[in-house]
């Protein structure tokens, strides 16, 4: 690798940043991550800061894991690539595809298609919801209901799907035939509540009569987050997933659960679903089935699913979608390694214990600090949100976001801002005493903003 003044002057001149104005990165270069051990990573000028972060909600099992990088190594030097195009396959996928059908059994979940990450693998929902219907004799349900602050990747579905208007505006128009119901959000909602149970229950009236005035026999699915991730962190109540499976159900409606975020325990349970007691008719999964170490991806499909396509003897069930990566040798590698140092170190417990300390910390810090106005969190996924003005519950300024950000950094500690919001996010093998940096840090990231 050239010289540290070579990188530094180069930076953000020939590449473009996803999620980032390219003038503005040229303005204020990004801070340059050279190495990662345990939960920390090291920039380039040698400051090491814990990553509240986790790569970018991915590696929950730090960046030390020997097992998974050595699975990556192994397989390079066995097959380092082939097609699973129909006619070949190899091996790590298929044991691959025996463990996942294990893990995701309790979510009724038995069949995989591999993806090379998550926008990927909403997209495969999107596209095999439709094809179901097709398969079972409706060709007309090609609609989509998704939730307003909901996120599903950079697709132009997964885009169209979003509720969002930052992921969206510039590249309009989308998809059409996609309705969004508001999200189930105690803090902003249309419906001047702060009762969870109430929002679950008027949104559920509004899929109702959405599903009325579209027509059932013209929707395929609702996609949805168990926990709304990049929209803020937004923790439905306990009673709305299971309405919306049940409305579905009622109205032959596919339920999508986007778990690019949720999967493999950074809720405190190894599903978002499970979390709620839902099973979905598909999952989108990604991130964390690596550690973040290679790009991939994993739907999962229930029997349900299965079964219709299986079962047909024509070519409406010919699955005419995939990528060259599909199933890559070592992407299913490095996803066996982890799932067994996954389920190993039983993170999913760890997150569940972990995030109560961290939300019960930042909900000390809202008490203390006015620039406060929510804090919300279920496991490792938490986020404040930063107010000028709580009783009007108004955004924070752009400016007074960034110092809390470079502040925390400064203070040893790497958090994620998008909006108004702070978000955390950490490896799930943080402990108690990581937890403390970060609610430390992040402290004198506020008051520095105050100041």
């Amino acid at each position: 690798m050239r010289e540290t003044n070579f990188i530094i002057e180069n930076n953000a001149r020939h590449l473009w940043h996803p999620m980032a104005h390219p003038a503005e990165m040229q303005a204020h270069p990004p801070r340059i991550v050279n190495s990662g051990e345990g939960v920390e990573i090291v920039d380039i000028q040698g400051k090491k800061v814990l990553d509240a972060v986790g790569g970018l909600w991915n590696v929950n099992l730090g960046y030390s894991c020997e097992p998974v990088k050595k699975a990556i190594r192994d397989q390079l030097d066995e097959l380092p690539y082939y097609s699973t195009f129909r006619g070949t396959t190899n091996s790590p996928l298929i044991e691959l595809s025996y463990e996942l059908a294990e893990w995701f059994k309790p979510d009724g979940l038995s069949r995989s298609f591999f993806t090379s990450g998550g926008s990927d693998s909403v997209e495969t929902c999107l596209r095999l919801a439709r094809q179901y219907h097709k398969v079972n004799g409706q060709p007309e349900r090609t609609k989509f209901v998704a939730l307003k602050k909901g996120y599903h990747g950079t697709h132009f579905g997964g885009a169209s799907v979003n509720g969002n208007q930052n992921f969206r505006r510039n590249y309009e128009p989308l998809l059409p035939g996609v309705i969004h119901l508001p999200a189930p959000f105690t803090y902003r909602n249309p419906f001047n509540t702060t009762d969870g149970a109430e929002i679950a229950a008027a949104i559920g009236r509004l899929f109702e009569d959405e599903i009325a005035f579209q027509g059932a026999d013209t929707i395929a699915a609702l996609i949805v987050e168990p926990v709304l991730g990049a929209g803020g962190v937004i923790v439905p109540h306990e009673t709305f997933l299971p309405l919306m499976r049940e409305i579905c159900d009622r109205h032959g409606i596919l339920l999508i659960a986007d778990e690019v975020i949720t999967a493999f325990g950074r809720t405190g349970a190894w599903t978002g679903s499970r979390l709620w007691g839902v099973k979905p008719d598909m999952m989108s999964t990604a991130k964390a089935i690596t550690n973040g170490y290679f790009p991939f991806g994993a739907v999962m499909i229930s029997d349900k699913v299965a079964e219709a396509f299986e079962s047909n003897k024509n070519s409406v069930g010919n699955i005419g979608h995939g990528y060259t990566y599909s199933g890559h040798p070592v992407g299913a590698a490095a996803a066996l390694a982890t799932l067994k140092e996954t389920r190993k170190l039983d993170v999913a417990a760890n997150a569940a214990a972990r995030g109560e300390e961290l939300l019960a910390g930042l909900k000390a810090l809202q008490n203390k600090h006015e620039l406060i106005g929510d804090v919300r969190g279920k496991g490792l996924m938490c986020a404040i949100e930063l107010v000028s003005d709580r009783a009007k519950k108004s955004g924070a300024a752009k400016d007074v976001v960034q110092k809390v950000h470079d502040a925390t950094y400064e203070a040893g500690v790497m958090v994620r801002t998008s909006g108004a919001n702070v978000i955390m996010s950490p490896p799930l093998i943080v402990t108690a005493g990581d937890v403390q940096t970060i609610l430390t840090a992040l402290d004198a990231g506020l008051a520095a903003a105050r100041a």
